[in-house]
């Protein structure tokens, strides 16, 4: 493809968004005040969001373990069907062991998110020092010592971290999607 079919796709795509985001923009702006909203209470209620957010997980894999255990039935002479298998009653012991230990999910899971805090932080320590001479450099060097003393502490408050930190960063989450894709609708209702 040529540059010029690239910007013409880009162009369609552009005005299909705004016309979908134009004609929906009120179930689009609900969509948004509701996950601002989810937010808000995942990070006042931090341990409860971290919970359900584990329950719920656990659901999706044993839902997920099932679907795809029946899916098999009629592939019994498949190459791989054992490795299926093994994968489906996998997903459904896991999802069943986040249901009944909870507490101990939230704390595995707040333990990989600080080892990814600190290897994300090492990482943007590196390509800072190594970028030095661009402009702009020593933001990304902050931002990964940043990461680094983030997980430290983090790592120091282990285990009452694990009971807030998976929620607390949900709420996050879903406060800046929901502020992003109330921007798209604003955005879009100005261009109309």
């Amino acid at each position: 493809m040529t540059n010029i079919d690239l910007a013409t796709a880009a162009n369609i795509y552009n005005q299909a968004m705004r016309e979908a985001v134009g004609r929906h923009r009120m179930l689009y702006l609900v969509q948004a005040v509701l996950m601002v909203v989810g937010g808000v209470i995942a990070i006042v209620f931090p341990v409860f969001a971290s919970a359900a957010f584990i329950r719920f997980l656990g659901w999706i894999l044993i839902a997920s373990g099932i679907i795809q255990g029946l899916s098999l039935i009629s592939a019994r002479n498949h190459p791989s069907f054992w490795l299926a298998i093994i994968s489906a009653v996998l997903a459904i012991l896991v999802g069943v062991l986040m249901l009944r230990n909870t507490v101990e999910t939230m704390l595995v899971i707040s333990m990989l998110l600080i080892v990814f805090f600190l290897v994300e932080g090492i990482s943007k320590i590196v390509f800072a020092l190594t970028i030095r001479p661009l402009a702009n450099w020593f933001w990304v060097l902050a931002s990964g010592i940043l990461a680094v003393v983030l997980a430290v502490i983090l790592w120091n408050s282990m285990p009452v971290t694990a009971g807030w930190l998976i929620g607390l960063l949900l709420g996050v989450n879903l406060i800046t999607e929901g502020m992003a894709l109330a921007a798209l609708v604003w955005t879009a209702k100005k261009a109309a």
